[in-house]
């Protein structure tokens, strides 16, 4: 069984007091309460801050290039679905470079859990804007403000049939544990957005700019009303609606492709009769 030392991986190379680090410690929570040991997941990422985290884990991992996680996961999911695969990254990494793949795996719903570090900049070029930076925000490299609009993944997701799309806050351990899980226990793609404080490049949108904003959405509220998924995607500013903004369950690329209907691709026998030791012996 388990425990949380079990998933300590290297020290964490991170600024004290950054966001990143209740996100870890609750990813390590979450992998022990669903009872998975350490081999049975793999995590990939990217280039960034929160591209660190798989350093911090002691499982499957794979570090890619900059907003190349998803297609990475993308490929392994394909060659195991009977693994859990997640996907660790940032904002500007995810939104910025991978928003193509980002893109492309909402419409296929592969079954990949992407849990994205929002702290709405690039924290390791040092405060460079990212596309979630608010417009007009002054910025290390942005002295007259930000000139892009800000970048919406949540409604991103509901207008591409995302089968499953949330929001946390890594000031609120509890609740990120909650939509975590359920991200986990989706059978689809799954986007949760943590809104998380870069404490050393990002003097805006602090812990406490946050408490001030966000709350929880209400019990009555329906993730399977599309309509309504969009009013709350797009409710931002002065308050900020944390929970599961839309699920949408629906069959998964994995169940769509025949060729590994039965069993993952790697348990399948490869070339069946065919004579290769030999061809492949010559790349030793």
């Amino acid at each position: 069984m388990s425990t949380f030392e079990t998933f300590r991986g290297q020290v964490p190379a991170w600024c004290p007091g950054c966001g990143n680090f209740p996100i870890l410690k609750t990813f390590k929570d979450v992998m022990v309460e669903l009872g998975f040991e350490p081999h049975q997941i793999t995590v990939v990422s990217g280039i960034g801050q929160a591209a660190k985290l798989p350093h911090y884990t002691k499982c499957n991992t794979f570090n890619g290039l900059h907003g190349r996680a998803l297609p990475v996961a993308t490929g392994i999911r394909l060659a195991n679905h009977a693994m859990p695969v997640i996907v660790t990254t940032g904002d500007g990494d995810c939104y910025g470079e991978g928003g193509n793949h980002l893109m492309a795996a909402m419409r296929r719903n592969i079954g990949v859990k992407l849990f994205v570090h929002d702290n709405q900049v690039y924290g390791l070029t040092k405060g460079q804007a990212s596309p979630t930076t608010g417009e007009g925000t002054i910025t290390k490299n942005m002295p007259f403000g930000v000139l892009s609009g800000q970048f919406n993944p949540m409604a991103l997701a509901v207008a591409l049939d995302c089968s499953f799309a949330a929001r946390a806050f890594a000031g609120d351990t509890p609740h990120l544990k909650e939509i975590m899980k359920a991200a986990m226990e989706h059978k689809g793609f799954a986007l949760v957005d943590i809104l998380q404080p870069c404490v050393s490049f990002n003097k805006v949108n602090t812990y406490e700019w946050y408490q001030q904003r966000v709350y929880h959405l209400e019990a009555s509220y329906d993730p399977a009303d599309r309509k309504e998924a969009f009013v709350k995607a797009l409710e931002w500013g002065d308050r900020i609606p944390l929970g599961i903004i839309y699920r949408h369950d629906r069959p998964t690329f994995e169940e769509r492709l025949p060729v590994i209907a039965e069993k993952p691709l790697v348990r399948q026998e490869q070339f069946p009769g065919a004579r290769i030791e030999k061809t492949v012996k010559e790349f030793y």
